[in-house]
């Protein structure tokens, strides 16, 4: 109830308009200015929160669990997690605002709310971790395991990248920069994306009444979506912290040591190697939905059989 409270009042605040005349339709946004950033990036972290946030953590606290055989480790913090989430992902969106016409004190708490989140995101990483507790053999032999393990590592780098990321310090440097995009992108793929596809291997066997057509498929899955993360996320970081450090260099006559064009030229390299990562990863999504595919034309088929014997007789 409350995730699907909290997506409404976004939707619904974001998109309040006034249109020019009665009967015109063009609108315009009901915010202007300050108010407006502020209440688009009130939104926009929001929707981080409880479209890539809430709804994944869901499916991490059904799905590990069913997999892993052991009970979720404690109920009561994943309670305390989840509104702990909910009550702090509303304030936290100004952080994106740092240095910019918005009053000082807004961005100051959004950065301390920043800060909080960290403890309920990674109560909710060391609730999936401890888990696995009495199951870790599970990861030599198990490559759903394995996609569900990583995915909550990547979980808890993304949400202590995050509040890193808030601090004025660090966003002076960070922000208009790849880096805010590696960070969203450790998170997207590295944990939405992965827990998203432990749970199709999940259940996608449960649903058909059979077996994976391929783990050997599964395992490949696997190594390239682990490594194209890894070299999407760690291009992202050298072409933003490398393009941050060059726009706030000087010369010894306090001027700009580097143009605008030259940034854009240190980032082509980076941008490569996130490409070939970007390709790693879709080239794993290809194999998953061919062992998918596989998956349920075998179980149709098996399921016919005995079908087409029973007629016969």
């Amino acid at each position: 109830m409350s995730f699907i409270l909290a997506t409404a009042l976004l939707h619904i605040f974001n998109n309040l308009a006034m249109p020019i005349s009665w009967n015109s339709p063009v609108s315009y946004s009901l915010f202007s200015g300050a108010q407006d950033a502020m209440t688009q990036w009130w939104y926009g972290h929001n929707a981080v929160g409880f479209f890539l946030t809430a709804a994944f953590l869901g499916m991490m606290y059904y799905f590990v669990p069913k997999q892993a055989g052991r009970p979720v480790y404690s109920y009561r913090l994943s309670i305390i997690h989840f509104w702990a989430l909910s009550f702090m992902y509303m304030w936290v969106g100004t952080h994106h605002l740092h240095w910019t016409a918005i009053p000082d004190w807004t961005s100051t708490l959004a950065a301390t709310f920043s800060i909080m989140l960290l403890m309920p995101s990674w109560g909710g990483m060391i609730n999936g971790i401890m888990t696995l507790s009495g199951a870790w053999d599970k990861l030599r032999t198990d490559p759903i395991m394995m996609f569900m393990i990583t995915a909550l590592s990547f979980y808890g780098m993304s949400t202590f990248e995050g509040p890193m990321m808030s601090l004025k310090s660090v966003n002076a440097l960070s922000h208009y920069t790849d880096w805010t995009v590696g960070h969203v992108h450790s998170g997207a793929l590295g944990w939405v994306a992965m827990i998203t596809f432990a749970s199709f291997y999940h259940m996608i066997p449960r649903l058909w009444n059979t077996t994976l057509y391929s783990m050997q498929l599964v395992y490949t899955h696997f190594f390239l979506a682990t490594i194209g993360t890894i070299l999407y996320i760690t291009a992202l970081w050298v072409s933003g912290i490398g393009q941050g450090l060059m726009l706030r260099a000087f010369d010894e006559y306090g001027n700009l040591a580097y143009t605008f064009v030259e940034t854009v030229a240190f980032m082509h390299g980076p941008l490569v190697a996130r490409a070939v990562g970007g390709l790693f990863f879709l080239s794993g999504m290809l194999l998953m939905a061919y062992n998918i595919y596989m998956t349920v034309s075998r179980a149709r088929q098996e399921s016919s059989v005995p079908a087409t014997a029973a007629a016969k007789a």
